[in-house]
């Protein structure tokens, strides 16, 4: 929601620069137009106006190559901006979900959920690295990227979950792992309430990755003002919902103009970002539609599930960014508090746009926190036969540790 505010402000920054650059070189011809200066005749016609007006609307236009270069660092990524080939899937709910997979087809999955606005090219650090000893899937949430909404457009984290189900059924027989950042922790979270039958024997693993268990308007930077005033968000989001045609051109001209990639690297990053990254963020956040974009800000203003998480009782990760503004570390803390077989990755000057920005620190220990989950429950070679003991089968016993601090490291039990 943070980010949505923030890409407004910026979006609205950017229309009144390009306002007052056009009406500079207006006001500047209506002057030189009133004197009409003869020829050879000096006239001071404030030419300054025309200057700055010209200078202002190329800034408006132009601006996104100067605002990416200063921003952000050079980088070898620049093939994440390039879309893979995908297969569509249906759920219940009418949604097509656009579906990438790569790596061995009869390894362990890990099921990738991208966080609100983006795609399932946010992946593509993570990708890289995992693909290769375990299937990789990840996947557009319904209405973003290049899946499609349900049928009634309706956005829900109840519908989310279910979608999540969708995937992870079409990932059997396979072990599953579920990485969920920003709203897809969320998901991942809803997806454990709403299918508890499928945790342990499918789902043996989660990795929740700067999210909350709580009402997300609560863990911002600015949590309390933005709680209290709910009452006042809802009429501009459904604003955004009734002009998105609007606010859509709005957006474009925020993204060329460069605007939206310094509100990007101000709120979503702690550290400086490759360029790429911060051109993915930015034109994600710009093409994703307005519509779909508010009707899932209005869904997560009502959502909790924090009082629930002792039930969610499968092996999990819960990585907490030290810089996040939009799910601050008291959020994650909580998180690995109350879950009971949660281990804390607390990742230093990490923003909200962690697995991008620190993205070998993450997935370093999502490979690791696979190997122990996908071998949870083996016996050694010599072991007895018929010991009715598998690879994956196991569930985790129930943990008896004495109360810990939240910021203490805990371990699941496998």
């Amino acid at each position: 929601m943070l980010l949505s505010l923030v890409h407004r402000l910026f979006a609205l920054i950017s229309l009144i620069v390009l306002a007052v650059g056009v009406y500079l070189a207006w006001s500047w011809w209506r002057l030189y137009d009133r004197l009409a200066p003869a020829p050879g005749e000096s006239v001071d016609t404030q030419a300054w106006r025309l200057g700055i007006g010209l200078a202002l609307v190329a800034l408006s236009v132009f601006g996104r190559p100067l605002m990416t270069w200063l921003l952000g660092r050079s980088g070898e990524d620049a093939e994440r901006l390039r879309r893979r080939p995908r297969q569509a899937l249906q759920t219940s709910s009418g949604a097509e979900l656009s579906v990438e997979r790569e790596g061995p087809a009869d390894a362990p999955a890990i099921v990738l959920v991208h966080g609100w606005g983006m795609e399932a090219g946010f992946w593509w650090e993570a990708r890289r690295r995992l693909s290769g000893r375990f299937q990789v899937i990840a996947y557009d949430l319904a209405g973003l990227g290049r899946s499609k909404p349900p049928r009634d457009k309706g956005i829900r984290m109840e519908r989310f979950a279910d979608d999540l189900a969708t995937v992870v059924r079409e990932a059997a027989p396979r072990k599953v792992i579920l990485v969920g950042h920003s709203i897809g922790g969320m998901t991942v979270l809803t997806f454990c309430r709403r299918h508890p039958e499928m945790l342990s024997r499918q789902v043996v693993g989660v990795v929740l990755e700067n999210t909350t268990a709580d009402n997300p308007f609560r863990t911002t930077a600015l949590g309390n003002l933005l709680y209290a005033a709910r009452p006042l968000l809802r009429p501009l989001m459904w604003l955004d919902v009734w002009l998105q045609p609007l606010v859509w051109a709005m957006n474009w001209q925020a993204y060329l103009s460069g605007s939206t990639h310094l509100g990007m690297r101000l709120s979503g990053f702690g550290a400086r970002p490759t360029r790429a990254q911060l051109e993915h963020v930015s034109l994600d956040t710009t093409r994703n539609s307005p519509a779909i974009l508010a009707k899932g800000n209005l869904a997560m203003m009502e959502w909790r599930i924090e009082d629930e998480l002792p039930q969610i009782r499968v092996p999990a990760l819960v990585f907490i960014g030290s810089r996040d503004l939009v799910t601050t570390p008291r959020a994650g803390e909580a998180i690995a508090w109350r879950l009971p077989h949660a281990r804390p990755e607390r990742v230093e000057n990490a923003g909200h746009m962690g697995p991008l920005e620190f993205a070998g620190a993450y997935n370093a220990a999502i490979e690791v926190f696979a190997d122990e989950v996908f071998t949870q429950g083996a016996k050694s070679a010599d072991a007895p036969l018929g010991s009715g003991h598998s690879v994956f089968g196991a569930e985790p016993a129930p943990s008896h540790d004495p109360p810990r601090r939240p910021d203490e490291p805990r371990t699941f039990t496998p």
